[in-house]
This record gives structure tokens, sequence and C-alpha cells, in this order.
């Protein structure tokens, strides 16, 4: 069976595991019926009648989509959810198979609803993924042999290993490209239920100097969002809500939201029917469905009886013609300020498109870079037909038909660049005592850097997690502090006071803490039976340097391996303290790579506007105090 297809999917509740909207897919289930009575009729006679005792023929009901959750919920603790065999693992469970995996393929005990019943039916696979307060469950289509070969599993004494490639279950899964669909329908069912689509947004700036497309996407499973920079507060704020205009949902919703409204589930109908109708996912573009929904289709929607309709393009645009181009360039460092330690500097870049063009033209679009930059690891959108080089590596043209709204043409990592980064300097900061210590910035904001270059935004936070922030002494040079419980926020240019020139500034300051005692615990979902309480500060000593190396010791000998997504700030200890760097620029990008809005060519040749402009946005930027402790890799 090849693609993917789908025969029901379910979102649940997930603090009672409560049924609150189901699909199922009757054409695709009755595939599943077939495939398992061909089954059956190819066993022999010692195996004759084995498909129905343990696989689910039919769809469970809700009801019993409840209750086997509960009982899973019953059946395996938090550490076994990770999907690692322990003394606790019961034979025939998840966590009996021992991989990983099986925290988002997940099998279910179908019981029937009688109560004086027992007997149970095995469910899988079932991709899991989680959203706010949701489950959702979506069960592809896959043959019964591989059914069979993971109750197999399911029933083995040994643990998983990668060397058992014919026993492994991440090795089957390879030849289960349904798997990979059911996880991409799973994903966008879950954003439609937040309310944030996961579609590329291309805007047009309306800075004269700057000019073009702003705050496009990264990667995450193909394409993915990226917010503009904002503080950390405001980040915290929102990650569990974001709304997008754009998105193809009239869902509103509430941090705290549990339940689906009766308008909410007719959304999700109306999406499921035009991007998956029969269980046969489409077109999970949340622009696609939108249009489709808003102006139907048309006897002039066909397309040209000389060309042939690809798959990324479902539905034709009509409208105003234009075409949108921006460079977005993604820069991460960590910055030590030692001589023994080198700077870690990564750019990663792509090109971003929006071709708001009638028909199935198709585009070609010259884009180049200086000598002195190098890129590697160039990836392209499906709808790239040819890549041609011109002078070497420096000069390429790309021919693509474009699919309807924002996408991502192109990716690529820089490996040399000719600029320095916007952010250089160094951050210092040494505990005078117990709680309280002196701090200095010292840096160099866009050196080297001319007009059009223009910096919109550029913040620096001080993590303090573990302790309070009673008091902060200090002026910047320029900006603005704004000083939080556990944290200092330092806003060095905000957008209405644009930076286009080489600055220095500096902060000096001190800053007292309090003395808080914090409970630091072991991840629940990962390790049983711990729940120690640490008071950070109460390993006082007479200097830094002995507070430091007591609480290494004492994290040592208690094997505290804390999990880094239980931390708000993991690597932020009293040995260990950074600050983080935001911002962005626009206007040029750092490796030079350019593309040529005026030789835009397109067939049928037609007269559209097209734009190009690009951006540079911080990723992991991260300046560590270098009077302290700091985690490195060697290079060979």
């Amino acid at each position: 069976m090849q693609g993917c297809s789908v025969r029901a999917l379910w979102v649940v509740n997930t603090s009672n595991n409560n049924v609150l909207f189901s699909r199922r897919f009757p054409t695709v289930d009755r595939r599943w019926q077939a495939a398992c009575r061909r089954q059956d009729k190819a066993d022999d006679g010692c195996e004759k009648g084995l498909t129905a005792s343990f696989l689910q023929i039919s769809l469970p009901t809700d009801m019993q989509i409840e209750k086997a959750l509960t009982y899973r919920r019953s059946r395996e603790s938090p550490s076994q959810v990770m999907g690692l065999r322990n003394k606790g693992s019961l034979e025939g469970s998840d966590s009996w198979v021992d991989d990983p995996i099986t925290r988002h393929i997940i099998s279910l005990q179908i019981f029937e609803l009688e109560e004086d019943s027992s007997s149970s039916s095995l469910l899988w696979p079932l991709v899991l993924h989680l959203r706010g307060n949701f489950q959702i469950v979506v069960l592809p289509l896959v043959e019964p042999k591989h059914l069979r070969q993971y109750a197999n599993i399911c029933r083995r004494k040994t643990c998983g290993s990668p060397y058992e490639s014919d026993h492994w279950l991440s090795s089957m899964l390879l030849e289960l490209p349904c798997i990979t669909g059911a996880f991409l329908v799973a994903k966008t069912i879950g954003d439609i239920i937040i309310g944030d689509m996961s579609e590329p947004e291309v805007f047009v700036s309306t800075v004269p100097t700057g000019g073009g497309l702003l705050d496009t996407l990264t990667v995450q499973m193909g394409i993915t969002a990226r917010a503009k920079p904002i503080s950390v507060q405001a980040q915290a704020a929102t990650s569990t809500t974001t709304s997008n205009p754009g998105a193809a949902s009239s869902l509103s919703v509430s941090g705290g939201k549990t339940i689906l409204k009766a308008a909410d589930k007719e959304a999700l109908r109306t999406f499921i029917s035009s991007s998956m109708p029969f269980g046969i996912p489409l077109s999970l573009a949340a622009s696609t469905t939108a249009a489709i929904r808003a102006n139907g289709f048309s006897a002039q929607d066909g397309p040209p009886t000389d060309q042939t309709q690809p798959a990324w393009k479902p539905y034709l645009y009509r409208g105003k013609q234009r075409i949108l181009f921006t460079v977005s360039e993604m820069v991460s460092a960590a910055l030590y300020d030692r001589d023994n330690v080198p700077d870690s500097i990564s750019i990663a870049g792509q090109v971003n498109c929006r071709a708001e063009l009638e028909g199935l033209p198709d585009v070609t679009i010259p884009f180049s870079y200086p000598n002195s930059t190098k890129l590697e690891s160039f990836t392209y959108h499906p709808c790239c037909q040819a890549q041609a080089l011109e002078q070497g590596h420096e000069k390429q043209t790309v021919m693509f038909s474009p699919p309807l709204g924002n996408f991502t043409l192109l990716q690529y990592h820089v490996l040399q660049s000719r600029m320095k980064p916007p952010v250089q300097g160094f951050y210092q900061l040494s505990m005078v005592s117990e709680n309280e210590g002196a701090f200095l910035f010292k840096l160099r904001l866009m050196d080297g850097y001319k007009p059009p270059f223009i910096m919109e935004q550029c913040t620096i936070t001080i993590p303090s997690p573990r302790r309070k922030i009673l008091s902060l002494d200090g002026t910047p040079s320029i900006g603005t502090i704004l000083a939080f419980e556990n944290s200092v926020e330092w806003k060095l240019v905000i957008s209405q006071r644009a930076l286009s020139k080489s600055t220095e500034v500096s902060f000096p300051g001190t800053i007292r803490f309090g003395q808080v005692k914090k409970t630091l615990n072991r991840s629940q979902s990962s390790f049983d039976g711990f729940n120690d309480e640490f008071d950070i500060e109460s390993e006082a000593a007479n200097d830094k340097s002995q507070s430091q190396d007591s609480l290494q010791e004492k994290m040592t000998k208690e094997d505290l391996n804390l999990a880094a997504v239980d931390l708000d700030e993991p690597f932020c200890w009293e040995a260990y303290s950074y600050a983080k760097v935001s911002f962005k620029l626009v206007g040029g990008s750092l490796s030079g790579v350019f593309l040529d809005a005026k030789n835009v060519g397109i067939y049928p040749a037609i007269k559209v506007p097209s734009e190009v402009s690009a951006q540079i946005l911080s990723g992991d930027y991260i300046l560590w105090n270098s009077l302290g402790r700091y985690p490195h890799v060697a290079s060979r």
C-alpha cells in the first residue's frame, strides 16, 4: 500500500481521555478489512483464524478509545511512556518494545464494552501528537503483516537492539511511508485546534530603505513558522497560544482551552473534507483549503490542456498577479571572549517566495553570492525543476513551478561569510559576595555594516531562573532596562529608533540576588522515585570558586542528570551564566546572497511586478560569562 491513507482520527482531552472529536473514513476501512480477509485465507492451518483473534478488524467506538487510553495510562508509568523497558514494563505494552519511537507511535488494547468481557484486540499503529491540552490520534492504513510483526515484537523476551534489524521497530517503520503522512495530518489538525497554522507568512515592508519581505519560516518537518524576535517574557506568555490571522480556521482559543465547541468541530469537518477526502491527504496547506472554501471550483479553474497540474498546486490562483522573494538568514553563536576557545558561529539561510500567478507558469530567477562566501547543503522545494550553475558555484539559476501561497524555495548553510556577526563583544559577571555580583557589557553593534542595513531590534536578556533578583544598579550607554523577578532585559534598539551605523555600547552595574530555595527534580517522564530538594544558595563558601566547586561536586555525587526540557534555562547554574541576544536586521544578508528581481523570468511571458528583500534574524545567540565556566566542544 503506497502513500498515506487514514482509517480514522480522534481528538482527545489529555486530562480525562474524553474523545472530543472523531472522524472515520469507511472507504479506507473497507480496504483494511479486505486485506485482513486476504491474510486470513493465506494463513495455513495452524495459524488460520489468528488474524481475527488479535487484530482489531473493525474501527473502535469513541467509548472504546476512551477506555483503551485510560487502560494504557494505568499500565504505562511516566518513565515507561518514554518507550524504554524497565522492571515495571508488562509484556505486550509499548515500553516492552524498548524503542523510544513508541512515545509517538502507540498501540491500544481495544476491549469489548461489556463489563464481564476481558477479551481485547490490538490496534496499531496510532500516531500520537500532543498539542496544548489535546491529544491528536491518527490511525493510518497498514498491511496486516505489519501489525503481526509488531505483535511479535511486543512479546519477545529480549530488549530491542539496533543490531537486530529484522526485529527492530524503527527499521520496520522505514517500510511504512504512511507513518510520515499520519504525523503531518496529526500536526496540521493540532495547529488548527490551537489556531496556529504553520503556513509561511510573507509581508511587504513599509520601510523605504530596507524594502521587501519580512518574517518567514524555518524548517520543522518540512516547513514551519518562525515568529518575530520577542522578549523572553512575551515569548513565555505566548508559547502556549499563538494566533495566526491567516490560518484556515475560525477557531478562537485561549491558553486553557480543553473543549471543542460546535463551531470548532464544524471547522475541523470542513478542513478535513477539503484537505483529505475519503481519508487520503491531498493538500494540507491552509492557503489552499481556505481558497477552496472561499471560492470553490469553477469551469475556469482547470489547467491548460497541454499542461499537467502538479500535486503541490491543486487549486489555481485568480486575481492580481505579483511575485515576492525574501532572503532570510538566521545567525546562532556562542561568544566566549577567551584566547583559548574560538567563538562558534552558525548561519542558516533560505529563500522564501510567494508567487500569486494565474495558471501554471514556470518561473526562473538567478541568485548569486560573493567569491568570499562559501555555501553548502542546498535543498530545494519539490516544485523546483532545474538548478543551473554558472561561473563556478557563485551563481545559480533556479527554475520552478510555484505552488499556491507562501513556501520556502531553497535552503542552505553558510560555511564562510563576508561579514562579521551583527553583535560582538563580551559579558562578564563576577560574584563579589554570596548574593551580589558585578557585571559589565562591552559590545559593538553592526561593526562593518553600512546602509541599506538597518537594525530594527536588539535586546539582551540576562536569565536567572534559580535566584530571585532583588535589585539592579547601573546605567547603560544606550537603551532602557527592565528588571523582572528572574531576568534582566536590556533593550538596546527598538523599531522606533532603528540603528543604521556601527555603534559601541557598554553597561556596567551590580546585581543583588535573594536566597531562595529551589526544588530540582529529575524528569518524572524519564526517571522514577526521585524528588530531592536542593538549596542552591546553601553552598556558601569563602569565595566564588569554592562555591562553584562545591556545587559541581554535589551534582556529581548525587548523579543529578536533569532533563533540559524541564528547565527554563538548562545551562544557567551558579557555575554557568550567560546573556541571550535577540536582534533583527533588514536590508541585506550576511552571506551576500543576492536575487536579481529585474531578471525574473516567467513562461508563458507576462509582465508581473517582482520584489526582493532580505533580513537577518538571531537564533541561539549567546554571550557566555568570560569570568565563569562555560560548555565547549573541542575541535579535532
